[in-house]
């Protein structure tokens, strides 16, 4: 804690002391899919805000510094016996990241979004000060409004969780299903039922399939996705599988979901080339922002007259919306697999101001990222504007860590303006960090 206490000084000092233009975070691993444009903002080196501080199992509760990288957070906690109640599928996203933007994963339909197992945080303010906000002390506006704000009012150096405790195995279930209709009654069966997880993936119209998960003591064997064998894969063969607790959280990891498919990783020899430490999210972002800063793609489809649109989404639908929009998602965009995640709120009393959903239903989480193709040049963001629209008229709700492509207006509608500029206005006075709009959509 004294550590803590000698690193939030520094720091509070040093945004003290930053120029007009703002600040920035300077962290070492990102999972924003939108390139923001190069500003003056002075980057703040929060690098080292990246530990497990007490774990303890009795009270469920985690004390953690924001910058903690998933993977160190739980290598902070099942040793103890427990895990972070909502762990989000890869090993780079930190806990201040899943809980200023929007994190999910197979627990979401128990525990609800990351930001709903929060009970403190210190929150850095662009200004300097350091307060602590909880649901219900002086700053409870800021405890309810951080979620989704994109360190545009302030950055966690600090926050208590929920943890749950754990079992060594998971025995997971996979059921196929051969329509959607069929399939979400089946998610949201599985979601009244006692498993631990729930999530399914989509193949095609017709072949969908529900995963549960339940914690065990013991297992007959043990699968492992994290060199040779793709987890995704497995989904299709084996009915019935078992994971370590620790392989379980990280199954998407090795492949990325199956975005590996693109740099052409699930190929067995290049597998063995690349050795097992290198199948994992952490390497393929490098490449991903490599190729970017370099244009190589870009420079290719320009050579073939290919016009690719990049659709990296995740949309959170109300359950008896969802067929409707699988739907109109395989008609018009056509990207597969899918990923699908249930949300249930944990605590249906609380309102979060900046990512509303109503807390009486069951949402479906989307997971789509890939790029559309064509021959024809459309207008940028086509694919993109046409899954904003269908979520607004779904009654649904998009996360931002990706590009967007509203109207100004469009946005504030969605995302709670007066809510938001009323916390600005009290935590950022000064508007020495941009606001939501500008960072999100206006990239800046």
């Amino acid at each position: 804690m004294l550590d803590y206490t000698h690193k939030k000084e520094r720091l509070v000092a040093e945004i003290a002391a930053a120029p007009a233009g703002g600040v920035r975070l300077g962290k070492q691993t990102s999972n924003l899919f939108r390139e923001r444009q190069r500003t003056d903002s002075r980057t703040l080196d929060v690098k080292d805000f990246n530990n497990v501080l007490e774990v303890n199992p009795e009270q469920a509760l985690v004390e953690v510094e924001g910058m903690t990288t998933y993977e160190r957070f739980v290598d902070g906690t099942l040793p103890h016996g427990v895990m972070p109640a909502v762990v989000p599928q890869l090993k780079t996203i930190t806990i201040g990241g899943a809980i200023s933007g929007i994190g999910i994963e197979s627990s979401s339909f128990k525990y609800g979004l990351p930001h709903e197992t929060v009970q403190e945080m210190d929150v850095l303010l662009g200004h300097g000060e350091v307060v602590t906000c909880t649901p219900d002390n002086e700053h409870a506006d800021l405890f309810h409004g951080f979620p989704n704000s994109y360190g545009t009012l302030g950055y966690i150096l600090k926050l208590k969780a929920l943890t749950v405790a754990v079992k060594p195995y998971v025995e997971i279930q996979h059921t196929r299903c051969n329509n959607a209709v069929e399939f979400f009654e089946r998610v949201a069966q599985s979601c009244r039922s006692d498993a631990d997880f729930v999530d399914g993936s989509v193949y095609s119209e017709h072949e969908l399939y529900v995963t549960t998960g339940r914690f065990v003591d013991e297992a007959p064997f043990t699968s492992d996705y994290t060199y040779l064998d793709i987890y995704y894969q497995s989904i299709r063969r084996k009915e019935k599988d078992y994971l370590t607790i620790h392989d379980y959280i990280w199954r998407w990891d090795t492949d990325w979901f199956w975005c590996s498919k693109n740099l052409y990783v699930q190929n067995q020899f290049m597998r063995r080339l690349l050795g097992k430490q290198r199948l994992n999210s952490r390497s393929y972002t490098k490449v991903m922002r490599w190729n970017t800063r370099w244009g190589i793609t870009r420079r290719l489809n320009s050579l073939v007259g290919s016009h690719p649109e990049s659709v990296i989404q995740d949309v959170d639908i109300p359950v008896e919306n969802a067929a409707e929009f699988l739907a109109f998602f395989q008609r018009e965009i056509g990207i597969k697999p899918i990923w699908v995640c249930p949300i249930g709120a944990y605590n249906k009393s609380a309102a979060f101001d900046l990512y509303p959903m109503n807390t009486e239903k069951l949402y479906i989480n989307f997971g789509f990222w890939d790029v559309v193709r064509n021959r024809q040049n459309h207008p940028a963001g086509r694919y993109n504007r046409l899954i904003e629209k269908k979520v607004a008229q779904l009654g649904g709700i998009k996360s931002l860590y990706s590009d967007s492509y509203f109207s100004e207006d469009e946005f504030w509608s969605i995302y709670n303006r007066q809510r938001y500029e009323d916390l600005k206005s009290r935590y950022d006075p000064q508007t020495r960090l941009r606001n939501l709009y500008q960072k999100v959509v206006l990239k800046q």
